[in-house]
């Protein structure tokens, strides 16, 4: 099972990867909007925000979200680690119920690109 640093370091590597991205995933991700990615199976949720084609991870905080963020990720670690290390598709994922994202229906349309 994930450890939360783990996690943490995967939203680390993913900003980077958004970064670094060519121009139409950056275009997509270049939202300015709250973001949470709760991990399930360790009852843990980052917050922060997607901004400037990056994440920003601001807290750390047990339990679910604490407010409602603009786009809302749910997984486990281990599937969270899988898909920033490129070992699980997030389209599929999210297919299956492995992933929950949850988002305004403009922003999903945004996202789309990403997955």
């Amino acid at each position: 099972m994930a450890t939360i640093t783990e996690c943490r370091g995967a939203l680390d590597r993913l900003s980077d990867n958004l970064a670094r991205a060519d121009e139409d995933v950056r275009g997509a991700a270049a939202l300015d909007r709250s973001l949470s990615c709760h991990v399930t199976d360790l009852d843990t949720t980052f917050t922060g925000r997607l901004a400037d084609g990056r994440i920003r991870v601001d807290a750390t905080v047990a339990g679910p979200p604490p407010a409602k963020a603009d786009i809302r990720l749910a997984m486990t670690g281990d599937d969270l680690v899988a898909m920033v290390d490129g070992r699980l598709n997030f389209a599929k994922a999210w297919a299956s119920g492995r992933v929950r994202l949850e988002a305004g229906f403009r922003d999903l349309l945004r996202l789309r690109s990403l997955l």
